[in-house]
């Protein structure tokens, strides 16, 4: 339903960029609190018509629709301040915590509205191409929430707490800790005088294989081959870095465990 008006409460990596998408879909994106007034005024400027909000109390508000995009310890006690107006849906936007820590809130509506992306400010986030999940309490939240996903993302699926945290948690491993792999790998790289930028074709390749053929069948590597002696080259090779050889040991273990015949 283009056109209905949002208030955001938040203001961080997931708001600078899903409330300019929603505001270029044609709803009206008219409030932003922040706990820090200064980054609320950044977003509104990314944005047409919204204003800074300075507390909590949207009980006069315009909105029909409150996201809350803030870090998952502050979504519960936001929920039990927040003052809403009568018909308002409150939905915060985290892969794991559930729909049960906005039912404090006094309003009928909850819901949960999260896209499945990393954000970075500097970064564009194309949402067509981002799945978003949906979850609420009754078909009214339902309704408005589903409108929203669907007028910014081709791939709106509705899926409970329980998944949304398993779903939340592979992606950690898909995606945040594969990005710390490629920062020990740099730092690998660096402390030892070499170009990081002669392994970007082999992540670039990496990544390819894996979504064509799967990650399991695009594993390979010594732990993969059973190379134990590689392995142990490359564990003396790290004794000087004692958390960064456990990690090695403790992955190569686990790929030997899951690959090993019998």
């Amino acid at each position: 339903m283009p056109g209905q008006t949002i208030s955001f409460i938040g203001s961080g990596n997931l708001a600078w960029h899903l409330a300019p998408a929603l505001d270029n879909a044609g709803f009206v994106v008219k409030e932003v609190y922040s706990r820090n007034p200064r980054h609320a005024e950044e977003l509104t400027g990314r944005l047409y018509q919204a204003e800074v909000k300075a507390t909590l109390d949207f009980s006069t508000s315009p909105s029909s629709v409150f996201i809350v995009a803030v870090n998952d310890e502050s979504i519960a006690p936001i929920a039990k301040e927040i003052i809403l107006p009568d018909t308002a849906v409150l939905a915060h936007t985290s892969g794991s915590v559930p729909i049960t820590d906005l039912q404090f809130a006094a309003t009928a509506g909850i819901g949960v509205f999260y896209p499945l992306q990393t954000f970075s400010k500097k970064k564009k986030v194309d949402f067509r191409q981002t799945p978003i999940f949906i979850e609420s309490n009754n078909e009214e939240a339902e309704v408005a929430l589903r409108s929203l996903a669907k007028a910014i993302s081709n791939h709106v699926k509705r899926i409970a707490s329980e998944e949304r945290k398993a779903l939340h948690i592979a992606a950690v491993f898909a995606s945040n800790f594969t990005n710390h792999m490629l920062t020990l790998s740099k730092n690998i790289m660096e402390k030892n005088n070499l170009d990081f930028e002669w392994l970007k074709p082999l992540i670039a390749e990496q990544i390819n294989k894996s979504m064509q053929i799967g990650p399991e069948a695009a594993q390979t590597g010594p732990a993969r081959r059973g190379d134990l002696e590689i392995l142990d080259r490359h564990f003396e090779f790290l004794k000087d870095d004692a958390a960064l050889q456990e990690i090695y040991k403790v992955i190569s273990q686990h790929i030997l465990d899951e690959y090993q015949e019998g």
